[in-house]
């Protein structure tokens, strides 16, 4: 009989730069399909971002086959402008990943950490460590790729779970 895979796309979600990561788990077999960036510029229009966001995300679901998504969830942010414009790009990710019939889970940032690393408040660079190993990593990827990586990580952690604290699709 064989092991049934599971291709999960980690989404960490910015206006101007996104992180995006595909893993796939096949058993106990966790490896990085693709990950990167999805940027625009600064002096692009806002608009224009979220539109590059979509496509650049759509993209990416028709080039690795994700099956289910994750995505961070959000933040206590103190700049309500920066809070909006989170909010836009996570809404666009999350439109996008729709129009695709995908599942998209959201996960808390300290949950994130607790999965990767073992402890909720563990610092960029723990997370980065943690996921070059778990994924047998040569290089230490960008940070946006990182956190991504770290995201969909965390989501085959918490989808393991058997029990009624299982993640729900949004």
């Amino acid at each position: 009989m064989a092991e049934t895979s599971v291709r999960v796309l980690g989404i960490d979600t910015a206006l101007r730069t996104t992180g995006f990561a595909v893993i796939e788990a096949q058993g106990s077999r966790v490896r990085a399909v693709e990950y990167g960036l999805i940027r625009r510029g600064a002096q692009a229009p806002h608009s224009e971002c979220l539109c590059h966001l979509a496509q650049g995300l759509n993209d990416v679901i028709v080039r690795a086959a994700p099956t289910e998504v994750a995505i961070e969830g959000i933040f206590f942010c103190k700049n309500v402008k920066t809070a909006v414009v989170l909010g836009e790009a996570r809404g666009v990710a999350i439109a996008t990943c729709a129009a695709h019939a995908l599942p998209v889970y959201e996960l808390a940032p300290r949950r994130i950490k607790q999965a990767v690393v073992g402890y909720g408040a563990a610092d960029k660079e723990q997370v980065r460590r943690m996921v070059m190993t778990i994924l047998g990593l040569d290089r230490a990827p960008e940070e946006d790729s990182s956190d991504a990586l770290a995201i969909a990580i965390a989501h085959l952690h918490q989808r393991s779970t058997v029990s009624a604290l299982a993640p729900k699709p949004l």
